[in-house]
């Protein structure tokens, strides 16, 4: 998870950024921005950073040659965390590299900001963060004021909407040695022309560590229990709530995940057993992301995951019965009087 309640913007440089191929040039600027305006920096946070709130996928910085100091982005980022003075001029290598790799005639022009934050959090821990971004979508907008008499009004064409960021990635400054962790966000992503930007010029791969794995697991796991099992197995609402709580209970009980372990314990159905690990093995082969059959669980992960599991019961808009436990002490009937369906809860005391 990213948040960014306890972080500063610290510095930013913006450039323009054209299309090569169509006779269109990049502008640097001079010198990285001062910025005094409080609410300028907070508008420009949430501008930056919101977006990450909701990014799941962690990525890292790669090279086909295997040395990362091949990657550009990753060698300016490098440079700019070991010395700050240098912050600015690596922000135009940055723009200059982006122009030179937009290599598609369908590639809009924009402006470029490289922006320096302190104190983001990702994944429960702060760090230090370089952001690039690329504004691409202008938007009109209009503006109502007070004059005498009553209001007057006025536009702004090529106007930024702060709530919608076109490109972005944000670097932060931990485990540098296998990449960065990096998270991006391209609304454009499912044009063809779009990859240019994770894959030519940021090229990156997914993470694939101990929180990866644990998140990939318990997602593909709660993927296979909500929307695989009925294909194959009549299974009622309330089994596929005690399958999801069995296996929350295993990953936060267990220090290493072991898939036959994993299986026996909370699946303990040979066929369902069966089922679960050739629809893992489709999920990898989909979208080519192997995931282990051992490795140590991420209590981070395990957190995150938990609050998408939901053990909740909604039964028309009257009842939502929350099942942690027992499912046994909970019995579905139909009652032919009244032609509906009920459930029978058995317990010993009331709270």
């Amino acid at each position: 998870m990213i948040t960014f309640s306890e972080a500063t913007l610290a510095e930013l440089s913006i450039h323009r950024i054209g299309n090569k191929l169509q006779d269109e040039f990049y502008v640097l600027s001079d010198q990285s921005m001062h910025l005094e305006d409080e609410m300028l920096k907070q508008l420009l946070l949430q501008y930056f950073l919101s977006p990450y709130e909701k990014v799941n996928e962690i990525y890292r910085f790669m090279h086909p040659n295997n040395d990362l100091n091949l990657n550009e982005v990753y060698h300016f980022a490098a440079e700019i965390f070991a010395n700050g003075a240098v912050f600015h001029d690596n922000t135009k290598k940055l723009a200059t590299y982006l122009f030179e790799i937009s290599n598609h005639p369908k590639i809009k022009s924009g402006e470029l900001y490289v922006a320096y934050f302190e104190n983001v959090q990702i994944e429960g821990d702060l760090h230090d963060a370089i952001g690039v971004f690329k504004s691409e979508t202008k938007e009109s907008y209009l503006t109502v004021y007070p004059e005498q008499g009553g209001f007057g009004l006025k536009y702004e064409q090529e106007a930024i909407n702060i709530n919608k960021l076109d490109k972005g990635c944000l670097i932060f400054n931990t485990d540098a040695a296998e990449g960065y962790k990096v998270a991006v966000i391209d609304q454009t992503n499912r044009s063809a022309e779009a990859v240019y930007w994770k894959d030519e010029f940021l090229k990156l791969k997914v993470r694939n560590d101990n929180y990866s794995q644990t998140q990939n697991v318990l997602g593909v796991y709660k993927s296979f229990v909500t929307e695989k099992l009925d294909e194959n197995f009549e299974i009622s609402r309330t089994d596929k709530i005690d399958l999801l709580n069995k296996s929350m209970k295993y990953f936060k009980e267990k220090e290493t995940f072991d898939i036959d372990e994993f299986a026996n314990e909370v699946i303990a159905n040979k066929e369902g057993i069966e089922s679960f690990k050739t629809y893992k093995k489709s999920y990898e082969e989909e979208f080519d992301s192997p995931i282990a059959d051992n490795f140590d669980i991420s209590d981070a992960a395990v957190k995150k995951q938990a609050k998408t599991y939901k053990n909740i019961l909604k039964l028309d808009k009257n009842f939502h019965i929350y099942i942690h436990g027992n499912k046994d002490l909970i019995e579905k009937g139909f009652d032919d009087d009244r032609s509906m369906n009920y459930y029978k809860v058995y317990f010993r005391d009331e709270q």
